[in-house]
């Protein structure tokens, strides 16, 4: 539905972007992680039209998306970060408001749709000034959903809200994920782990990581492994796994004795999944293979392995020309509007 090629954008001298390329296939929800600063609302911004990239080229559907926004933004539907409500209209009001921009066929038919699905019908009269932060992202989502969108780009939807109305607004995205396709960009990894049908991790700028949130967890976090050999030889088989390409590190944990095998933890270098080369490390040791598993570690452990982890991508143009603002942009949560900021 949706595809990114080689996207490079740059505020001024400093470059956020670094050929991006990715795509959203129709009625999957995709999770877009990253830290602050990573690039992540520029591509969002990128992506529905609210900034023109430095090159590259976004497709919507095979069309070019820079071509044909006016049209294409009619089956968008966004919800930044900080959700541009107006506090002195009525919920209702507001809403029919938006479906009539949007140039909605129906507006009071999907305005009716939109409040019952995002739990609004309740609170239509009321003010948008009195209503809860749980409440406002409802209305955010529901505006998002008018004009038929069947793209939605959410940043960061459960900023701010406490444990119950995240609780609320995950359940709500899930539900609009059985109908509609998601771009969802957030911080909090359980969302993604429970929503989310694969994931892209982005990281000052550049994509380190893409696939289904358990292959992540699996691949790019630790693993454990059981090899049926006597106690007294721990040492020797963390010495042969050390040594296999994209082994970071390998040393036995304790749950293993001579009747159950030697138990070995192993730390695969950041993206590499080493599970097949692992096994045949040790079957052609001669060892049997017990057991080869997740080490039980979240997506969390795996996105902080990646985005921590040494390598990634080379030193860019804009560390070389501005390494000062090259620094905030990967420190500073507004690091992005600050250098759009100062580009201007």
């Amino acid at each position: 539905m949706l595809e990114v090629r080689n996207v490079n954008h740059h505020y001024g001298a400093v470059q956020v972007l670094h050929d991006l390329s990715f795509t959203v296939n129709r009625g999957e929800v995709l999770g877009f992680l990253g830290p602050n600063g990573a690039g992540k609302s520029t591509t969002m911004r990128i992506l529905t039209g609210y900034l023109t990239p430095t090159s590259g080229q976004v497709l919507f559907d095979g069309l070019d998306a820079r071509r044909n926004m006016v049209a294409l933004r009619a089956r968008l539907g966004y919800l930044p970060e900080n959700v541009p409500l107006y506090p002195e209209l009525r919920v209702a009001e507001y809403l029919r408001w938006v479906a009539r921009v949007k140039r909605s066929a129906d507006p009071e038919r999907q305005v009716a749709e939109a409040m019952d699905r995002c739990g609004l019908a309740h609170v239509a009269a009321r003010l948008i000034r009195h209503l809860s932060r749980g409440y406002r992202q409802r209305v955010g989502l529901a505006q998002a959903m008018l004009g038929n969108a069947e793209l939605l780009i959410l940043d960061e939807p459960t900023v701010g809200l406490d444990p119950a109305q995240i609780r609320e607004i995950r359940e709500l995205i899930r539900e609009l994920g059985r109908e509609r396709t998601i771009l969802l960009s957030t911080h909090i990894l359980a969302e993604v782990e429970l929503a989310c049908d694969r994931v892209l991790i982005i990281d000052k700028g550049c994509i380190k990581a893409e696939d289904t949130p358990s292959n992540l967890a699996a691949g790019a976090g630790a693993l454990r492994l059981r090899v049926g050999v006597a106690a007294d030889l721990a040492d020797a088989v963390c010495a042969a796994l050390a040594v296999v390409p994209g082994v970071r590190e390998a040393r036995p944990e304790s749950g293993g004795g001579s009747g159950d095998g030697v138990l070995v933890r192993v730390e695969a270098e950041p993206g590499a999944d080493v599970r097949a080369r692992l096994a045949e490390r040790v079957l052609a040791a001669g060892w049997p293979l017990l057991e080869l598993r997740p080490a039980g570690d979240s997506l969390e452990e795996a996105f902080v392995s990646l985005v921590t982890g040494q390598g990634g991508h080379a030193p860019d143009a804009a560390s070389a020309v501005a390494p000062d603002a090259a620094t905030a942009a990967a420190a500073d949560p507004a690091a992005e509007r600050t250098a759009e900021e100062a580009a201007r």
